[in-house]
C-alpha cells in the first residue's frame, strides 16, 4: 500500500498545482467558465454568476494549495478530505457537461489544453480513484521535511498563490495561450487549411411510411425511401478542425475584418462591455489616444456595447474613438481587461497590455 500510495500523492500533488497554475493564470478566463456552468442553460443558478471570479480564485488557489500541502505533507487528513471534497465537484461538473452534453470544454487546463467533456470525466474519474487510494492509506502520507520547514513551505504556497492571482488580475496573464497572444496574427489563426478534417455528422431521417413513424439514420445523404419526409436531425460524432480563432469581426455599416487586418500601425481599444469599463481605464485613454493619433496610428474601438453606450463613453471620457462592433464573448477572449488596448500591424499582434500597463506601450 505505501509505494502506491506515495506515486498517487505525486501524481495528485503534481496535477493539482499544475491545473490550478494554469488556471491562476487566467482567473478571468475561469471565471466566464463558471459564469456558463451558472448559466440558466446549464446548471441554471445564475445567482452566483456575479460571484464568478471571486469563487474561481477560491477554487484555483485552494486547488494550487492542496497539491503542495500534499506533496509536503502538511496537515494530511485536512488535506485529503478537502482533495476528496473538491474531485467529487469536479467529477459532478465534468459528468454533467458530457452526460447532458452542456458544455463543449470543461477549462481544467484554461487555454493551455482542450480537453472533450467525455475526456474531463474520465480525467476526472483517475483522479478521484488516486485520491481514495489516498484517503485508505493516508496513515503513510507523512511530512516530507521538519515541522517548521513544512509549516513554511505551506504557508508560502498559499500567499505565493494569492499574490500571483492578484498580479495577473491587475495585469494580464503571465502565459498567454490565446490566438490573440502577441506575435500571433490573427487572419492566419481564422484560417481554416484545404486539408483540415471535417466534422462526421449523423442524420436521423423521419418518415412516414403506411401512416407509422419510421427513423433512418445515414451519414449525410438523404435516403430512398418510400414515405412522406417528416423531419431530420443531425448528431455531431466527431469533431471537424476548429481554428483558433472563430468570431472575431470588425462590423461597421459593412464588415471592415479584412481591411483592419491588412493595415499597418492599427491600435485596438478594446471593451467588451462599455457599460462595465473600468473607470481609471476610461481616464487614460483620452490622452493616449491623442498621443497615438499623432505618431501616426489609426485608432480603432472594439465593443459589443450599443450605439448609445458608445456615445456615452466618449462624452464621458473626452473621447473621439470610432467604436465597431465585434462579439463579447470574442472580446473577452482578446484580452482579459476592459479596457485593453493593442498594437496590429497586417493582423499581427505586436503589443497587448492592461490599462493598468498602458504606460508601458510604446509608440
Amino acid at each position: 500500500m505505501k509505494p502506491l500510495v506515495n506515486i498517487s500523492r505525486i501524481l495528485v500533488g503534481g496535477l493539482f498545482i499544475f491545473s490550478g497554475l494554469i488556471k491562476l493564470n487566467d482567473p478571468i478566463g475561469m471565471s466566464y467558465k463558471l459564469q456558463e456552468y451558472f448559466s440558466p442553460d446549464v446548471l441554471n443558478i445564475p445567482v452566483f454568476e456575479p460571484y464568478a471570479l471571486m469563487i474561481a480564485i477560491i477554487v484555483v488557489v485552494l486547488e494550487v494549495v492542496l497539491g503542495v500541502f500534499l506533496l509536503v505533507g502538511y496537515k494530511p487528513k485536512f488535506t485529503i478530505w478537502s482533495l476528496l471534497a473538491l474531485i467529487v465537484f469536479f467529477t459532478f461538473l465534468t459528468f454533467y457537461a458530457w452526460y447532458f452534453d452542456k458544455v463543449k470544454d470543461c477549462g481544467c487546463f484554461g487555454d493551455f489544453l482542450k480537453l472533450t467533456p467525455f475526456q474531463s470525466f474520465m480525467k476526472d474519474v483517475v483522479l478521484l480513484v488516486l485520491i481514495l487510494i489516498l484517503f485508505f492509506g493516508i496513515k503513510h502520507i507523512k511530512p516530507v521535511f521538519g515541522k517548521l520547514q513544512t509549516t513554511i513551505i505551506a504557508l508560502l504556497g498559499f500567499v505565493g498563490s494569492l499574490w500571483f492571482g492578484y498580479h495577473v488580475l491587475m495585469h494580464l496573464p503571465t502565459w498567454d495561450f490565446r490566438g490573440y497572444a502577441i506575435g500571433k496574427n490573427i487572419t492566419e489563426g481564422m484560417t481554416i487549411p484545404d486539408d483540415a478534417p471535417k466534422p462526421v455528422i449523423e442524420y436521423s431521417w423521419k418518415f412516414n411510411v403506411n401512416g407509422e413513424e419510421q427513423i433512418i439514420k445515414t451519414m449525410g445523404p438523404y435516403p430512398t425511401v418510400e414515405g412522406d419526409f417528416v423531419s431530420v436531425d443531425t448528431k455531431e460524432l466527431e469533431k471537424g478542425y476548429e481554428p483558433p480563432i472563430y468570431d472575431f469581426s470588425i462590423e461597421g455599416e459593412e464588415d471592415l475584418t479584412e481591411y483592419f487586418l491588412s493595415q499597418d500601425n492599427v491600435i485596438m481599444i478594446v471593451s467588451y462591455n462599455l457599460d462595465k469599463i473600468e473607470s481609471e481605464g476610461g481616464k487614460k485613454l483620452k490622452a493616449f489616444t491623442a498621443r497615438a493619433s499623432k505618431n501616426g496610428y489609426q485608432v480603432i474601438g472594439l465593443t459589443a456595447s450599443g450605439e448609445d453606450s458608445k456615445q456615452r463613453i466618449n462624452n464621458a471620457y473626452e473621447l473621439d474613438i470610432t467604436w465597431y462592433l465585434c462579439d463579447e464573448k470574442a472580446l473577452k477572449t482578446v484580452v482579459r481587461s476592459n479596457p485593453g488596448i493593442l498594437e496590429l500591424d497586417q493582423g499581427t499582434v505586436m503589443q497587448k497590455v492592461h490599462w493598468n500597463d498602458l504606460e508601458d506601450f510604446e509608440l
